[in-house]
């Protein structure tokens, strides 16, 4: 963790606070602080950096409101996880029409395929490779009460995620993004979206069980660990017949 004689790297101009957020981000992508974890308090955080208490809590404010830190009453801040009930579905968007996700359950995953591949030139740009560095490509369908849902192609960096199996993905009862974090010790912290109207090829509509002109959802997404490092792009078809794409502006 960078200590206190680092603030003077920072620009003159950029607010104080701003240079503790960075530096409390520093400690958390190399790990000093892993998911679930508690911080160090206001009070010990302040003196470690030689600033006000008031200054800390800024830093710290902007940080639970990005999502990556998450207040308890009366028990201190911890680092934000997806294993966290509450924020288990923030990149999952579909909804029930009728209902609420938590009375649906969690989806009933069918992996498809998970090998190492070399990258395409598409997905290394995605993911700031090289084409032809090694990647980990994932096919899985999600289900909810036994319709298939949602069909996803995801495609991991390599090194990341070595190790990585089918296996692996089938028996994670839990999130898989907390899985991430838990085996390989990558938490996503945000994601770009792009989103249009599609009709499947034959092939995915065999696996979503929806004739050829059944009009899908296409989400295509890029997910980032700390300091915007691209780790994740996932492409998911989304039928909408009973659910909806639901998603909160603020």
């Amino acid at each position: 963790m960078t200590h206190p004689s680092s603030l003077g790297e920072t620009p003159a101009f950029s607010p104080l606070y701003q240079q503790i957020k960075g530096l409390i981000l520093q400690g958390l992508e190399s790990g000093e602080w892993k998911p679930g974890e508690l911080i160090p308090s206001e009070m010990e955080l302040a003196a470690r950096f030689r600033v006000s208490q008031g200054t800390v809590r800024k830093a710290i404010d902007e940080l639970a409101a990005d999502n990556l830190l998450m207040r308890r009453q009366g028990k201190g801040t911890f680092v934000s996880t997806h294993a966290e009930q509450q924020v288990q579905y923030r990149f999952l968007r579909l909804r029930p029409d009728r209902g609420d996700t938590s009375e649906e359950g969690p989806a009933q995953r069918r992996i498809i395929e998970c090998r190492r591949v070399r990258a395409s030139a598409e997905v290394g740009r995605a993911l700031a490779l090289r084409s032809g560095d090694v990647v980990v490509q994932v096919r899985r369908v999600l289900a909810f009460a036994g319709t298939p849902s949602i069909l996803e192609d995801i495609w991991l960096p390599g090194q990341a995620f070595k190790g990585l199996t089918m296996q692996q993905m089938a028996d994670y009862v839990g999130p898989t993004y907390a899985m991430f974090e838990l085996d390989f010790g990558v938490r996503m912290v945000r994601a770009d979206e792009k989103l249009r109207a599609i009709t499947p090829s034959s092939e995915q509509a065999r696996l979503l069980e929806v004739g050829p002109c059944t009009p899908l959802l296409s989400v295509e997404r890029i997910a980032y660990t700390y300091n915007d490092v691209p780790m994740e792009l996932r492409r998911g078809l989304y039928r909408t017949d009973t659910h909806h794409y639901h998603n909160t502006l603020n």
